[in-house]
């Protein structure tokens, strides 16, 4: 069965290669068998969530604040989740923090966020906002099959809170809001706790994260009828926060918060930007090469925790799949597979093909896929490499052209020089891949 992934549904897609569905079911707490909630709020709302869930259409919200130009693989668990939820009939909403990006949210953080210029935050917002379009897009062309769906895909909807707090008077949000916030509650988060009991202590501003995020909630409730929020499970504080809020304030209304799990490596740092190894999103920030070289990477104990998370493979295909790939366990079945689907989720059939031409040239030899890139699939590939510009000379050769831009050392590479073509060069990467863009920016036109 797993030898059919590429060949059953590619003639009958014409666009992307990956057969793989996973049917996900209306109650999303089913997902739990996936790891993939560490927990809800209110922990005993198990069984009203399910009979929310299974009863009809739910609006789920994620927040994205925009501290980066690029969301990273920590942010794509988020993005999953929601994914999950479009997949199971529900309605998707991305927020994305207009307002709360020039405030910074303290949680898992040591230290206070630096203040980020408005002009910054738009560029960021406007990026962002093209990835979570772009993933979604992805999914539904590669990754959906409407074929066994009749039902179609709730579009995401992407919100900005810059727009409500536009038009907020601060004196009325604090005696209309303010009163319904217990500085006892606000100051027992972790995320408070642990900044305040730090060398650099805790900022008003940081504090007062808590409250719009609270206040974004309630606005998404009162307007797109949203009773769930997800995030990570750092985010666990603010979820709680805003249920206290609506609590109050919408004293017949009932939300429910869902957290998932923090993406860590082996030694248990999170993939985040701040934790200073961050793999993004963006292709010019990551390639899809390196976003496939990263999955396709992870130890053994981690692939069958991240095929559950990153993927959309049935449970029982993927204990199929590992059964085969302890068997073989150099051949990296089941990483070979989560690096595929993932690619082919952030970057399309086109990044996922990329990434796997670069990936046969590099490491099992086949040279010529390299050929087929451009200048900026080259420089998105391969970066850090030195880029030189040459003006090219009548009757230079490649191997001169290769001399001047100092790709080696010395002219020892005489005897090779009759082989030299715009094809064959390809081959020295193999050997000289730290110097590849310098090589590749040449142009034999």
């Amino acid at each position: 069965m797993l030898q059919l992934r590429w060949s059953l549904l590619r003639p009958l897609q014409g666009v992307c290669r990956n057969p793989r569905r996973y049917f996900a079911h209306k109650n999303l707490l089913e997902l739990t068998d996936r790891g993939f909630f560490q927990g809800i709020f209110p922990d005993t709302a198990a069984p009203k969530i399910k009979q929310l869930f299974t009863s009809g259409q739910q609006s789920i919200y994620a927040g994205f604040d925009p501290t980066a130009d690029s969301l990273h693989v920590g942010n794509l668990l988020v993005i999953m989740g929601l994914l999950h939820c479009q997949r199971a009939g529900h309605r998707p909403i991305a927020l994305v923090g207009g307002a709360t990006g020039l405030i910074g949210d303290p949680s898992g953080r040591k230290t206070e966020r630096n203040q980020l210029g408005e002009s910054i935050i738009e560029s960021n917002l406007k990026a962002i906002e093209q990835q979570l379009t772009r993933v979604f897009e992805n999914h539904e062309k590669c990754l959906w099959d409407n074929r066994k769906n009749s039902t179609p895909l709730q579009p995401l909807t992407i919100v900005n809170n810059a727009e409500w707090y536009a038009n907020l008077h601060l004196i009325d949000f604090i005696a209309n809001m303010g009163r319904h916030f217990r500085m006892g509650s606000m100051l027992s988060r972790s995320s408070v706790q642990s900044r305040l009991e730090s060398e650099d202590g805790m900022s008003f501003t940081e504090f007062t994260y808590q409250i719009f995020q609270a206040y974004d909630w309630l606005h998404l409730l009162r307007k797109h009828n949203c009773c769930f929020q997800m995030g990570g499970s750092d985010q666990t504080g603010n979820l709680m926060t805003g249920h206290e809020l609506i609590s109050r304030v919408e004293r017949k209304r009932e939300v429910f918060g869902m957290t998932l799990p923090i993406v860590t490596n082996e030694e248990g740092d999170k993939f985040g930007k701040s934790a200073g190894n961050a793999v993004w999103l963006d292709e010019n920030k990551t390639s899809p090469f390196a976003l496939y070289q990263f999955f396709l990477r992870m130890p053994d104990s981690e692939a069958e925790k991240l095929l559950k998370l990153f993927t959309f493979i049935p449970l029982p295909e993927i204990e199929q799949l590992m059964q085969e790939h302890e068997k073989e366990p150099e051949k990296r079945k089941a990483q070979t597979l989560l690096a595929e689907d993932v690619t082919l989720l952030v970057h399309g059939e086109n990044g996922l093909k990329q990434a796997e031409r670069v990936t046969n040239a590099l490491y099992k030899g086949k040279v010529d896929g390299l050929a087929e890139l451009n200048y900026a699939e080259i420089k998105q590939t391969f970066q850090g490499a030195a880029v030189v510009d040459l003006l090219t000379e009548p009757g230079m050769s490649i191997l001169q052209l290769a001399m001047k831009a100092k790709c080696f050392p010395t002219e020892t590479l005489d005897l090779l020089a009759a082989q030299f073509n715009s094809i064959q060069l390809f081959d020295l990467i193999l050997y000289f891949g730290g110097q590849l863009a310098a090589a590749a920016k040449l142009s034999f036109v």
